[in-house]
C-alpha cells in the first residue's frame, strides 16, 4: 500500500500528527517500537487537556501543589489557582494515543526504521516488520519524522539534525507510600541540588498509586542511578517497590530546521521541541505532531516543498519567546548550587508564582500585567548579582 504520509515514532508528536491527518481523509502510516515507554514525569497542563481532547480517565493524578526544594534544603510550596496540572503515566498514555489514531484511520505499523529510498516510483519507507524480521518498502509521499531525540530520521535526513544539546534523564516509577510524611499525593516536588544534579534538576511527581522519582543532567560522569537512589533516600522512599526504571536523552534546543527540503518533516523530540529549564516535553511535543500535520496537509495540497517549513514557523510564532526566557532561566540559575538556592528563594515571590504558573498553564506569557513583569526583572537582576540574600537568611 501506498500512503499520503508515512510517520515514523508512535510517541505523543507522531501519534497526534497520525490521528490529525487521518481525520483530514489522508492515507496514513504510524511506524512504532512497541514496549519503549520514555522516561517522564507525565506532566500535563490544562491547556495540552484542552487542545488535544486527553479524557479524564488518563489523569491518574491531579497536582494543585508544586514544592521547589533549594541545595539547602529550604523549601517553597506554589499553590496552582483555578485548576490543576494533571499527571498521565506514559506506558498507558502514549498506547491510548496510539490507538486513537489507528480509529481515526491511520494504518498502525509495529517494527523499526531503517532507511528512506529514492528511485523512479518515488519515496520508500524501508523498516523493519517486528512480527516476521523482514525488511519492508513502503511508498510514500511524504515522511514525519517523530522518532525522539538523536533521531534517526534527522539526522539522515535534515541538515544539523544531530546538533541538538541534551540531557540524559533516568526515572524509576515506584509503588506510592500509604503513609509518608515527605510524600504528597497531589504535590510535585522539583529538587535543585548539585548532589542529585549538577546542572538540572531531580523531581518526586505523584501517579496515582504509583509515582515517578527521577534527575536529569548533561554533564558527562554522573551516576544516575546513584543520584536518584539518593533522591528518593532523602525523600523518605527508598523502601518503595520499583515497578519499573527507563532512561533516555531529553533535547533542549529547537533545532533551526525542520524539513530536508523536499520530503521529510520533523516533529517532537526529534525537532528539539522540549521547553529548556523545565524539560517539559509532553505538549510541546504534540504540538510539534499537530503542526507537522499542517505542513504536511500543506505540502500535500500544493506540491510545493517549501510548505514543509510552515511546521517550524508555525511552533516558533508561538513558543520561541517563551524558550528562550526558560534557556535564560537555565543558563543563570542552574550553574551553582548558590544560584539554585537563589533561585527558589526569588520564587518565594507572589508575582514570580503568579505569571509564572499563569504562563505555564495556559503556554502563553502573560502581558497583562506589566508592573509585575517590571518587579520580576528587578528582583531577578538582584538575586543574580547577590545584591540581596535568599529570603530565609
Amino acid at each position: 500500500m501506498s500512503y499520503d504520509v508515512f510517520v515514523v515514532g508512535g510517541g505523543p508528536s507522531g501519534a497526534t500528527a497520525a490521528e490529525d491527518l487521518a481525520r483530514a481523509g489522508k492515507r496514513v502510516a504510524l511506524l512504532d517500537r512497541a514496549g519503549r515507554i520514555k522516561p517522564c514525569g507525565g506532566a500535563v497542563p490544562p491547556r495540552a487537556i484542552k487542545d488535544f481532547a486527553i479524557p479524564d480517565a488518563l489523569i491518574v493524578a491531579k497536582v494543585d501543589v508544586a514544592r521547589m526544594i533549594s541545595p539547602t534544603g529550604r523549601s517553597v510550596d506554589i499553590h496552582i489557582e483555578n485548576g490543576y496540572v494533571g499527571m498521565v503515566d506514559r506506558e498507558h498514555f502514549d498506547e491510548f494515543l496510539r490507538d486513537r489514531a489507528v480509529k481515526a484511520g491511520a494504518d498502525r505499523l509495529t517494527g523499526t526504521y531503517l532507511r528512506i529510498e529514492r528511485d523512479a516510483a518515488g519515496t520508500h519507507v524501508v523498516w523493519r516488520d517486528k512480527a516476521s524480521g523482514d525488511e519492508v518498502r513502503s511508498l510514500t509521499r511524504l515522511i514525519i519524522g517523530a522518532d525522539g531525540a538523536r533521531s534517526v530520521v534527522a539526522r539522515d535526513e535534515v541538515p544539523g539534525g544531530d546538533t541538538i544539546p541534551y540531557v540524559i534523564a533516568y526515572h524509576e516509577i515506584i509503588k506510592a507510600p500509604a503513609a509518608n510524611k515527605d510524600y504528597d499525593p497531589n504535590r510535585c516536588d522539583v529538587i535543585y541540588d548539585g548532589r542529585i544534579s549538577p546542572d538540572f534538576y531531580g523531581w518526586v511527581f505523584p501517579h496515582g498509586d504509583q509515582a515517578s522519582v527521577g534527575m536529569g543532567t548533561g554533564v558527562d560522569g554522573v551516576d544516575l542511578k546513584q543520584a536518584t537512589a539518593a533522591l528518593r533516600a532523602s525523600s523518605g522512599l527508598t523502601g518503595c517497590e520499583t515497578i519499573r526504571k527507563e532512561g533516555a536523552p531529553i533535547p533542549l534546543k529547537p533545532l533551526d530546521r525542520w524539513d530536508n527540503g523536499r520530503d521529510v518533516v520533523l516533529a517532537g523530540d526529534a525537532a528539539g521541541v522540549v521547553a529548556p529549564s523545565s524539560g517539559e516535553g509532553i505538549y510541546y511535543a504534540m504540538l510539534g505532531g499537530r503542526v507537522a500535520a499542517t505542513a504536511a496537509q500543506a505540502c500535500l495540497a500544493s506540491g510545493k516543498a517549501r510548505d514543509l517549513k510552515l511546521a517550524r514557523k508555525l511552533f516558533m510564532k508561538d513558543n520561541k519567546t517563551v524558550f528562550k526566557v526558560l534557556r535564560s532561566m537555565q543558563d543563570a540559575y542552574y550553574k551553582s548550587d548558590e544560584r539554585r538556592e537563589r533561585f527558589v528563594s526569588l520564587c518565594h515571590d507572589v508575582d514570580v508564582q503568579k505569571l509564572t504558573f499563569e504562563a505555564y498553564m495556559n503556554k502563553k506569557l502573560v502581558a497583562a500585567r506589566p508592573l509585575a513583569h517590571l518587579k520580576i526583572g528587578v528582583k531577578n537582576v538582584a538575586h543574580l548579582m547577590g545584591w540581596v540574600k535568599p529570603s530565609w537568611v
